[in-house]
């Protein structure tokens, strides 16, 4: 009887679950739209992102053709051959392959495994299933045509590489290989987005793993399952190893077959080496799968001696830098307390240097606590540079024009004699906030302000914030 009723408790858990997935998979058409809308988006930088690094690359080539055509025309007709059609050919890449050799990815592959269930199990019938799961193919052979294209740039560095060193123009290659670089890391940044899921998609799977059917068919259909005996598989599911030959007895048929000699011993060798090394190619490839490293940047053939700028392969708006500082200023004879706000935005130009403009409203707050009055007391127009020079220490320098006039209206503003001029130079320090927001702590010196009437205040401390 206890045990009667412990198989039926198990079975209606077994149904609450099963309805739950039903319940997700007649899911809203945003959960498919979610789904194509990243796809499409990934699609699209993959093929920006190739299309952009061929362009250069087919330049660089060109221009070194012409380089070595003046050296030996003969070799640069048969090492660069048509440069265009070659392009042209790679730009065309379909990224088509067989089931083994797709670029893995472990989303995609439990995305695309889920949904695939919920086709065969008929769990829903809503009409965007279909076009979700073409998009998710299109997106898997847009992987393997980014992963094919990498594969050939670099055979073609090598190549190029091999024959440059002979004439001694290996410098000549540089920027040609630096490019290369770029190519990878771009594909490799935008991988790691890709394999970031959406709610939704974690909240699908988290679900589905808690239904046995699901998990077998995982076991069965799923890229990573076809490649290795997950554990938990079924009898069914598992390799067998009865009936293979042993290392001893195929190394004694190689010998009945050709023989013992020295020279034969060496080839024999030398092919089991070669066969050792691809196989231990082959399992730490399936090691980076399994442990998500596909991205680190030992993947990446770098040149020699090349430090690569990583704000180069981020679009335009990641390398914007939005921030906000506040200095205020003590009363004086002909001037409130004031207090200036700013706003800025600076751009990455590499690992170490940002530059930047910004706005600054001068807000004047009376001459004391028993004076307390909000006023206009100016507007400054900023632009500034900052480099880094050790650790989170930078030197920072900028040129600004302030309005330090009381003003009521914009057209007060139009008086350029009322604007004075600022130089500034200093040394600012950034520090962690939290997650997302920097804080940082500027001291500078104007070196213009001695110059201005009435004078301006020489040092300045501001105190600010922005966005990571």
């Amino acid at each position: 009887m206890h045990l009667f009723l412990l198989l039926l408790a198990s079975l209606r858990l077994i149904a609450q679950d099963t309805s739950r997935v039903e319940r997700l998979m007649v899911l809203p058409d945003k959960f498919f739209s979610a789904i194509d809308k990243k796809a499409a988006n990934a699609e699209a930088h993959f093929t920006r992102a190739t299309d952009k690094y061929l362009t250069k690359l087919q330049r660089r080539e060109e221009k070194l053709k012409r380089k070595l055509w003046k050296k030996d025309s003969l070799l640069a007709r048969e090492l660069f051959g048509d440069v265009k059609v070659r392009y042209a050919k790679l730009r065309a890449t379909t990224g088509g392959s067989g089931k083994y050799s797709d670029v893995y990815s472990p989303r995609l592959d439990s995305i695309s495994t889920a949904l695939n269930f919920v086709d065969k199990t008929k769990l829903s019938q809503n009409p965007e299933l279909q076009k979700t799961l073409s998009s998710l193919k299109e997106v898997q052979e847009k992987l393997n045509a980014s992963d094919q294209v990498k594969k050939q740039l670099q055979q073609r560095q090598r190549e190029l590489k091999e024959q440059f060193q002979k004439l001694g123009m290996v410098k000549e290659l540089k920027k040609f290989r630096q490019d290369v670089y770029y190519y990878q890391r771009q594909i490799q940044e935008y991988r790691q987005l890709w394999e970031d899921p959406s709610k939704l998609e974690r909240k699908l799977l988290d679900i589905a793993m808690k239904l046995p059917q699901f998990k077998d068919f995982f076991q069965k259909n799923s890229q990573l399952g076809s490649l290795f005996a997950l554990p938990g598989g079924s009898a069914a599911t598992s390799v067998s190893l009865v009936g293979l030959q042993t290392r001893a007895s195929v190394q004694q048929a190689l010998l009945d077959r050709f023989g013992s000699g020295p020279d034969v011993t060496q080839m024999l060798q030398q092919n089991v080496q070669n066969a050792q090394g691809q196989l231990n190619e082959l399992k730490a490839k399936a090691q980076s799968h399994t442990s998500g490293s596909f991205g680190s940047d030992s993947d990446l053939d770098m040149p020699e001696g090349f430090k690569p700028n990583n704000q180069k392969t981020k679009s335009f708006l990641q390398r914007l830098e939005l921030g906000t500082n506040i200095q205020s200023q003590r009363a004086r004879y002909y001037f409130p307390v004031t207090t200036d706000i700013a706003l800025s935005a600076g751009y990455k130009l590499n690992n170490k240097s940002i530059i930047g403009i910004g706005v600054s409203y001068k807000a004047g707050l009376g001459r004391g606590w028993d004076n307390v009055a909000l006023s206009h007391e100016g507007l400054g127009l900023r632009s500034f540079i900052d480099y880094k020079l050790k650790g989170s220490l930078y030197i920072t320098g900028g040129y600004e024009q302030n309005y330090l006039s009381s003003f009521q209206t914009v057209e007060q503003l139009k008086a350029y004699s009322s604007w004075q001029t600022s130089g500034l130079i200093g040394l600012s320090k950034p520090y962690k906030v939290s997650k997302k927001l920097k804080g940082e702590m500027k001291l500078l010196w104007d070196f213009m302000s001695y110059q201005q009437i009435p004078k301006t205040q020489a040092v300045l401390f501001r105190v600010g914030y922005s966005l990571k």
